[in-house]
C-alpha cells in the first residue's frame, strides 16, 4: 500500500475520497483544484502539498484520480502541450470520475496512451457520503490491466467496483443510470406536485408510493425533501441537467426518440435557467408544486 495518490479536482466529491483513502493508508501527496485556496486547505488536513501546475501532480503520484465538471475541464487537465498531467506521465495511471461523454474519456485514454500512461474510468452513482465511507458504487472502463493494478485503491473507494468494457463503456452506462434517475426524479415532483394540489396527505401519498409500483430509489432520497423544500445539495439540478443531455445525445447518436429524457432535460434546464441550477435534484419539484416557482 505504498502507491502515491494525487487528486485533482478537490470539490465536495474529490476531497472525501481523498479523505478517504488517507484514513485508509494511502499517502495522498498531491491536491490540485482550480479553488486553490479550498485545495490548500485540504492539503493542510492531509498533509499533502498544494500544487499549483499540472505536471506537479503527475510527478507526485503514481495514481492520480481527476474529479472535475464537464468536458471541457477533463480535455484541460490532459492538454497535448503545455501545463499538463502527460508531463511525465510514463507509467502512471488516471483515473476519471467526472460524468462526462464517452467520446471525451476515450479521447483522455488516446492522449494517456500517447504518453506511455493508462487512462481509466471511474464513474461514480453515488453521493458526498459514500464518497466519504467508502461505499460509492464504481463503473470502471479502459485498459483492463490498468484496472487490475488499481483495483486494491478502488475497493477502498467502493465495496463492489463493476469493470464494464473498454474506454467510453462505462461512461455511457452512467450516462443510462442517471438518465433513468433524472426521468423517475421529475415524475416524482410531478406526482407529488399533483397530490399536493388534490389536497391528499403527502405522507400517506409517499407512503403508498413505496409500496406499490410507484416505488422507487429516488422516492427514498428525494420524496420527503421534495415535500418539504429541503434542497441541501447532493447531486445539483445543474449536473442533472449536464448529465440529461449527454443521455440524449447519446440517444440521438443512436438513432433513436427519448421523449421522456428529452422532457427531463427540459425540466432540468428550467432549473438552471430560473437560477434553481444549484439545488439539490429535488428541487425539480419547486417546478411541479402550485404556489413555488411555477
Amino acid at each position: 500500500m505504498n502507491e502515491k495518490i494525487a487528486f485533482v479536482g478537490v470539490g465536495r466529491m474529490g476531497a472525501n475520497m481523498a479523505r478517504r483513502l488517507k484514513d485508509c493508508g494511502y499517502p495522498v501527496t498531491a491536491v490540485y483544484d482550480v479553488n486553490s485556496a479550498g485545495a490548500a486547505v485540504l492539503a493542510a488536513e492531509l498533509g499533502a502539498t498544494a500544487v499549483t501546475r499540472l505536471a506537479e501532480v503527475t510527478a507526485a503520484a503514481e495514481i492520480i484520480f481527476t474529479v472535475v465538471t464537464d468536458d471541457a475541464a477533463q480535455l484541460a487537465v490532459f492538454p497535448e502541450a503545455g501545463d499538463s498531467l502527460l508531463s511525465g506521465a510514463r507509467g502512471k495511471v488516471f483515473v476519471n470520475c467526472a460524468t462526462i461523454s464517452p467520446a471525451t474519456h476515450v479521447e483522455v485514454e488516446r492522449r494517456a496512451r500517447a504518453a506511455g500512461a493508462v487512462s481509466l474510468e471511474g464513474c461514480m452513482a453515488s453521493s458526498i457520503p459514500q464518497a466519504r465511507n467508502g461505499t460509492l458504487y464504481l463503473m470502471c472502463g479502459g485498459d483492463r490491466a490498468g484496472y487490475e493494478r488499481v483495483r486494491p485503491v478502488l475497493e477502498k473507494l467502493s465495496a463492489t467496483p463493476r469493470y464494464i468494457g473498454p474506454a467510453g463503456q462505462a461512461a455511457q452506462v452512467k450516462a443510462l443510470v442517471n438518465m433513468v434517475m433524472n426521468i423517475n426524479t421529475a415524475g416524482l415532483a410531478e406526482g407529488l406536485g399533483l397530490g399536493a394540489a388534490l389536497g391528499l396527505d403527502l405522507d400517506l401519498l409517499r407512503e403508498v408510493f413505496a409500496q406499490t409500483g410507484a416505488n422507487s430509489q429516488v422516492l427514498k432520497t428525494d420524496g420527503e425533501d421534495m415535500q418539504h423544500r429541503a434542497h441541501d445539495c447532493y447531486f445539483s439540478g445543474a449536473h442533472a441537467a449536464k448529465d440529461s443531455g449527454i443521455a440524449a445525445q447519446l440517444g440521438r447518436e443512436a438513432g433513436l426518440k427519448l421523449p421522456l429524457a428529452e422532457a427531463t432535460k427540459a425540466q432540468f434546464d428550467r432549473m438552471v435557467a430560473l437560477g434553481l441550477g444549484g439545488l439539490d435534484k429535488s428541487g425539480v419539484a419547486e417546478l411541479t408544486f402550485k404556489g413555488r416557482h411555477g
